[in-house]
């Protein structure tokens, strides 16, 4: 299961949000230094989402986000206010090796089959659920399907992998949702990447035997409950 330490970027800060919401925010330091760092201490990719675009639509972070993707000098994969064209050529063009569509999946799946065909192998689609519904729009709303029922729509539109997070558990360090990810997995036969409510190794542990190909690591390894490097060790184990 590979790992993916994450990088919220708001207003050029690297911040945490509790369950999406920006007037709860952590400031964490420098993207660009912490970009550095994870990658010192093992990581392959970087998850990094531009918080800024995705609440305001704006492309204000591109000349940081080209830094950071330099600083990292790794596959970084980037979420947050994708909803043209445009937006993902602008990430592609920036060094992103992989361009997360949200919201806009699920309002205009055309886009996702056309980034598809334009960026083989860059495009995947974040679900956010909230009681068992897709969340968009910042979290604030909810359209009227399942995150599985989205997610095989978006497979049968070139998608391979998806960031599935339980929005009640994002950021709240509670353990995340590994039943509904199972079911997800278990549902759709994509590569699922766990998201939201990581605490402790032993959740990233359930989420690899769940079948996740991937994990967000973020608030826990902000706040020291464990290390990349520990966290890279535990998923070499049998």
């Amino acid at each position: 299961m590979i790992l993916y330490p994450a990088i919220d970027m708001l207003d050029g800060q690297a911040v945490r949000l509790r369950q999406g919401r920006r007037e709860d925010v952590t400031i964490f330091g420098n993207p660009v230094e912490l970009a550095q760092k994870w990658r010192s201490k093992g990581a392959q990719w970087l998850h990094l989402v531009d918080l800024t675009a995705a609440f305001e639509g704006k492309t204000a972070h591109l000349p940081l986000i080209r830094e950071v993707v330099k600083a990292f000098d790794g596959r970084v994969e980037l979420g947050g206010g994708l909803r043209t064209m445009q937006d993902i050529e602008l990430r592609v063009e920036a060094g992103v090796s992989r361009c997360i569509i949200g919201t806009a999946a699920a309002e205009n799946p055309s886009l996702v089959k056309e980034a598809c065909r334009a960026f083989p192998g860059k495009i995947a689609v974040g679900i956010d659920a909230k009681n068992g519904l897709v969340a968009t729009r910042g979290w604030v709303e909810t359209a009227g399907m399942t995150a599985a029922e989205l997610a095989m729509q978006m497979r049968d539109l070139g998608v391979t992998t998806v960031i599935y997070t339980d929005v009640s558990r994002d950021g709240m360090m509670q353990g995340p949702n590994v039943e509904a990810t199972r079911r997800l997995i278990e549902a759709t036969g994509m590569d699922i990447i766990g998201s939201g409510g990581v605490s402790c190794l032993d959740d990233l542990r359930h989420l690899r035997d769940a079948g996740c190909a991937g994990a967000i690591l973020g608030r826990a390894m902000y706040e020291g409950a464990f290390t990349v490097e520990e966290a890279i060790a535990a998923m070499k184990e049998v």
